[in-house]
């Protein structure tokens, strides 16, 4: 039996339930917008985006970035953000809401829960200690678990003094996206980890066979990492003893905030394989962890170009470039423009086939999953014009954002 190949083009693409941005932005209900995704995918732009458009339709938001760019900074006209909401300025507030933004800061937040959690003293101690700034600094999942402490405090004082009834968060660039859920657990567990607590804790009781091997390894230890180094660990360790089990209830009071009716997560993805790939995997792990899922974002997508019936298709603006390049020597020149013209028209026809392709495999994998396609923009968004821009593509409201969803 011969098989036959059908093509799919952006008009035979099957249609995924459409993302309606507005409903969720306008939703009392919704509390929080977390936006996730693999790095590189606009997840800064689409939750700057987000959170400019609530607020000018009413909200009172707040948007937390990760973003180490401060792109989001420069384009709300603000000369820095850090660990402190501020107002960002030239809003349309005639709907009534507002607008704050912060960027992440890592240590500074793992020092605020330690001053929250210990005396005077022991702050004091746990933070001159050098232990404890390296691993505030650069331990892997230390972002992605103090973006999670940042939205914890924000939400308990946003409930407490009525500041904010919106939060966006644009979660951390990281290799994988599930780094994100992950990080709070693998944290607390390593920092109240029963294998750092036998390492560092002196035995107690008739356990002489565990005193020697506890020797043995300090022994192994104090060569490898040297004497001054163990006794950080071991002086952290001590002096951070009565906050460990905190660490455990607070990741898990922030997952059970992730999973509650009044948060809505949006996979940000790109039209290439690779991250719509990671995305799938994003959507079923929600599924799996119970977390809402508002739905997908697919950003900086080919846009078809509108062209009048019988037109011709890439591999003929193809083929009628390559005649065209082989044309007698009086009309070379004007024949190599229009080749280059066909191959550039040919190379665009493909590039939308294939995104849409990309599209069609995903929406026939996960049917449930609303989504809006964002066509690529021009240049960079560097200003809040830029960001409203954005604001009515996420919407729907656009014709190329239309055209780029058939």
């Amino acid at each position: 039996m011969t098989r036959t190949r059908s093509r799919v083009g952006p008009q035979a693409a099957k249609q995924a339930p459409r993302l309606d941005v507005d409903a969720l932005l306008d939703d009392r209900s919704v509390g929080i917008v977390v936006c996730c995704g693999s790095g590189g995918v606009g997840k800064t732009t689409t939750s700057a985006a987000l959170a400019l458009r609530a607020a000018e339709r009413g909200r009172h938001v707040v948007v937390l970035t990760i973003d180490p760019a401060r792109r989001l900074a420069q384009s709300m006209g603000i000369e820095r953000l850090d660990n402190t909401p501020r107002p960002v300025v030239g809003i349309d507030a005639a709907a009534g809401g507002s607008l704050d933004a912060m960027m992440l800061d890592m240590k500074r937040t793992f020092d605020e829960v330690v001053e929250s959690q210990a005396s005077p003293a022991k702050a004091k101690q746990i933070l001159d200690n050098p232990f404890y700034q390296a691993l505030s600094s650069s331990f892997a999942g230390t972002q992605e678990y103090m973006a999670m402490e940042k939205l914890g405090q924000i939400h308990r004082s946003a409930r407490t003094a009525g500041t904010y009834d919106l939060i966006v968060v644009d979660t951390p660039p990281s290799r994988s996206a599930l780094d994100f859920l992950d990080a709070p657990e693998r944290l607390s567990s390593f920092l109240d980890g029963r294998f750092i607590r036998l390492l560092l804790a002196p035995a107690r009781g008739p356990a002489r066979m565990m005193t020697a091997g506890l020797g043995i390894v300090s022994g192994a230890l104090d060569k490898l990492l040297g004497a001054q180094v163990l006794r950080d660990v071991q002086t952290f360790v001590a002096a951070f003893d009565t906050l460990f089990g905190g660490f455990r209830v607070r990741a898990q009071q922030t997952f059970q905030l992730l999973q509650a009716d009044a948060t809505r997560f949006l996979v940000v993805a790109a039209p290439e394989p690779d991250a719509l790939r990671e995305a799938a995997y994003f959507v079923e792990r929600l599924s799996e962890d119970g977390m809402p899922l508002a739905g997908l974002v697919v950003n900086r997508a080919t846009l078809p170009q509108p062209m009048p019936r019988g037109a011709l298709t890439a591999d003929e603006a193809a083929a009628a470039a390559e005649r065209l390049g082989r044309g007698p020597s009086d009309k070379l020149a004007t024949g190599s423009l229009t080749a280059g013209l066909l191959h550039l028209y040919a190379d665009r026809a493909r590039l939308v086939e294939r995104e849409a392709t990309l599209r069609t495999r995903f929406a026939a994998a996960h049917p449930q999953v609303p989504t809006v396609v964002v066509p690529a923009l021009a240049g960079d968004v560097h200003d809040l014009d830029g960001l409203r821009r954005v604001g009515v593509l996420l919407a729907g409201q656009d014709d190329d954002a239309r055209l780029a969803t058939g």
